[in-house]
């Protein structure tokens, strides 16, 4: 922490739920920049623009850089830059002579945009990838761990509902693969 007459920041880590302090234990080093771990659900629009307000918890990490792609389930995954970068990483090592490999990466990377948040914090959304997720103007932002998924909201609510009963049951499952 820096301490500068009344006014104090911490200038290293930055300040916000979003982001926390390195580890000191663990086989960590002490330098290294513990992951973000994005929270929660937020209804917003999109606006006639085709941008859509990320939650003010969410942009410190993405104001660095982010990419948002097609996710699964038909909604879109909102990447922070150095995140996508691992999930780059990841397919390149699978072999691209594997059909299902390139399929992926078309996926992917097609219709991927790396589009800045504006200064009031919207992130604009290209059409391909509205269209993709069914997104016109009512859509929760839900934090999903390492990324941010941006969901029509109906659609989200009638997923969420239709596996509620599915998540209260897994602890039989992620007890198996000691989670």
């Amino acid at each position: 922490m820096v301490q500068s007459g009344a006014k104090w920041e911490n200038r290293e880590w930055g300040i916000g739920p979003a982001r926390r302090p390195p580890s000191t234990g663990g086989g960590r080093e002490a330098t290294e920049k513990a992951a973000a771990v994005f929270l929660g659900e937020h209804k917003h629009i999109v606006d006639a623009k085709g941008r859509v307000v990320m939650p003010s918890r969410f942009r410190p990490e993405l104001e660095r850089g982010l990419v948002v792609t097609k996710g699964q389930d038909r909604c879109l995954a909102v990447f922070p830059i150095e995140r996508f970068n691992e999930e780059v990483a990841r397919l390149n090592r699978l072999p691209r002579t594997d059909r299902r490999t390139r399929n992926f990466a078309r996926s992917l990377y097609g219709g991927a945009s790396d589009q800045p948040l504006d200064a009031q914090g919207r992130l604009p959304l290209p059409p391909a990838l509205r269209s993709y997720a069914g997104l016109e103007r009512d859509v929760v932002v839900c934090g999903a761990g390492d990324r941010v998924e941006i969901w029509d909201a109906d659609t989200y609510y009638q997923f969420q509902a239709e596996n509620d009963d599915t998540f209260a049951q897994t602890d039989t499952a992620l007890g198996e693969e000691g989670i």
